[in-house]
């Protein structure tokens, strides 16, 4: 049998609900980050420059996008015959066909997956943060401490406390309580949802809680060992780290990149993030055009103007057209004359000539207000905007779109088209 020292389970099935139009046809983890990535890009190089060379990642929403970026795992050289990285999907069992209901659910149903590798330490990542962390660092704190779990934690304002698992620690880092979400926080350090677990211990929580409904680590594992006695500590993360789970935070996210010192390099040369590159020819931008304080993918036309904008691969921005402060995906068309402001454009979407894209004043989304809140135009992946039209500020849009769906050309700000059929 194979034996590997740590191995790490890849959390990447979520929906992502909150990110609205932008994961209607993708995973979260494999939606477009800061002009060439995919948040999915992040933990999957932490792993490699971690030395972690055996990674299963757990699909299950959306999962063809996630499948053909990670293939084999060349840009990650996890391509390898002893380990490498392996795609879980939900599979069918002799007796019946299960859906992953929860983080542990999931894990519980790759058992068999993980005792191929007798490991003695498995690394539980989520799929769709942005940060740099080295595992490796983790785990010597995990043995330093003889823990059973150790789970990576970062301070937060105390205010802010409450919105996730909060663990409460002595002076040597012993977790002493766990709070998951609580109303009056006794600490300010949050859970990250990254945790070492001494793969025994691992092993039979996961058996012992298998007919739990909804499995999930924060709610039902890590109380589960706690109250059992089991040594936790508390591995305290002061690094970047962003929860890309909100519109407002993606978009904050991807622009803090094009900071004059943006406080996530991406250009560290000892601690690189790596990627599915395309084979495209460069970017060109005209003489008539002006680029500042933006990234501009490769294979893009530039012949406008943009300014504080994340450009991806591929992306035609015609002449007279004025990008400001926005997220423009791969393969993205953008005709004559077209303005956008603080949008968010998926990829492969097509807007006509001389369209405005977030005009007018605030207003709330009538739609999913929750969502779109972030005073942003956000159109989903493959969208036709037609030209001429006039569209407002916390918008959604997802379809092929006419001139009919804008009452006198305008969708004003607060209101949505969702074509019918395009949202999973």
């Amino acid at each position: 049998m194979v034996c590997k020292e740590m191995i790490a389970m890849l959390l990447a099935g979520g929906q992502g609900s909150r990110l609205g139009v932008l994961t209607s046809k993708v995973a979260k983890p494999a939606v477009a980050f800061g002009g060439k990535y995919r948040i999915i890009d992040f933990p999957l190089s932490n792993c490699i420059n971690s030395g972690i060379d055996t990674v299963g990642v757990l699909t299950q929403y959306q999962p063809l996008r996630l499948n053909s970026h990670i293939g084999i795992g060349i840009p990650w050289d996890l391509d390898r015959n002893n380990g490498g990285v392996t795609v879980l999907p939900p599979y069918e069992k002799s007796e019946e066909s299960e859906w992953y209901t929860g983080t542990a659910n999931a894990i519980f149903q790759n058992l068999n997956y993980m005792e191929n590798y007798n490991p003695q330490y498995v690394l539980i990542l989520s799929g769709d943060h942005i940060y740099k962390m080295d595992y490796e660092e983790m785990l010597d704190f995990h043995k330093a401490n003889q823990a059973d779990v150790t789970i990576a934690a970062m301070p937060v304002p105390i205010e802010e406390a409450g919105r996730f698992g909060v663990v409460i620690t002595d002076e040597h880092k012993k977790i002493i309580d766990f709070e998951e979400k609580p109303e009056h926080p006794r600490s300010n350090l949050a859970s990250m949802g990254i945790y070492i677990f001494s793969w025994k211990v691992l092993k039979d929580a996961l058996l012992a809680l298998k007919g739990q409904s909804n499995c999930d680590f924060g709610k039902h594992i890590i109380p589960y060992l706690h109250g059992k006695g089991f040594r936790m500590s508390a591995y305290e993360y002061n690094g970047y780290w962003k929860d890309v789970g909100t519109l407002g935070s993606y978009w904050e996210a991807n622009m803090e990149l094009i900071d004059l010192i943006p406080e996530f390099n991406l250009y560290e040369k000892y601690w690189k993030i790596y990627t599915k590159c395309d084979m495209i020819e460069p970017q060109y931008i005209s003489p008539e055009a002006i680029v500042e304080k933006s990234l501009i993918g490769e294979g893009s036309d530039i012949y406008g103007e943009v300014y504080s904008s994340i450009v991806g691969c591929g992306v035609t921005i015609g002449k007279g057209s004025i990008v400001r402060n926005s997220i423009i995906m791969k393969d993205v068309q953008i005709g004559t004359g077209v303005l956008v402001d603080k949008g968010i454009i998926a990829e492969s979407t097509v807007v006509g000539d001389h369209a405005q894209i977030g005009v007018g004043e605030y207003a709330q989304n009538s739609y999913n207000p929750k969502v779109y809140a972030f005073d942003l135009a956000t159109i989903g992946e493959g969208s036709v905007i037609p030209p001429n039209v006039r569209i407002g500020r916390n918008t959604a849009i997802l379809g092929e779109t006419v001139w009919e769906d804008y009452p006198d050309g305008l969708l004003a700000s607060g209101n949505s088209i969702i074509k019918a059929g395009e949202m999973e």
